[in-house]
């Protein structure tokens, strides 16, 4: 059931990450941090969907934890982008909470299919 979440929840997510690309780059006139945002962020959801259909439920780990490292360097992102003042306090704040519910998320479902493997 977590992992139909997490899919709706990464394609979401992936739709914020392609507005904020849109905002900063044509608002904010920033190309360089914005389109490893938009890389990263949107990797996530697409990860997930490769791990559908995995070849077996060690592959399936595996693309689960590269999504894992892609959120994270998605929340990288994000945070300097706020730090270096792109992102104000409230579009931060928001976007981020997301990201980190991903991470939360992905990181859960990689524990539990760890355990799952281990059991067989």
């Amino acid at each position: 059931m977590e992992e139909k979440t997490v899919k709706y929840k990464s394609y979401a997510f992936a739709l914020r990450i392609i507005k904020a690309y849109k905002f900063l780059s044509s608002e904010q006139r920033e190309f360089v941090l914005s389109k490893q945002l938009l890389r990263s962020g949107t990797a996530i959801g697409a990860l997930i969907r490769e791990a559908e259909h995995a070849e077996s439920k060690a592959d399936f780990v595996h693309k689960m934890s590269i999504a894992l490292k892609e959120a994270n360097e998605t929340e990288y992102w994000l945070m300097l982008l706020h730090d270096s003042e792109f992102f104000n306090d409230k579009s931060f704040e928001s976007i981020i909470l997301d990201c980190q519910e991903l991470i939360k998320m992905l990181i859960s479902i990689i524990k539990s299919s760890k355990i799952n493997i281990k059991k067989q």
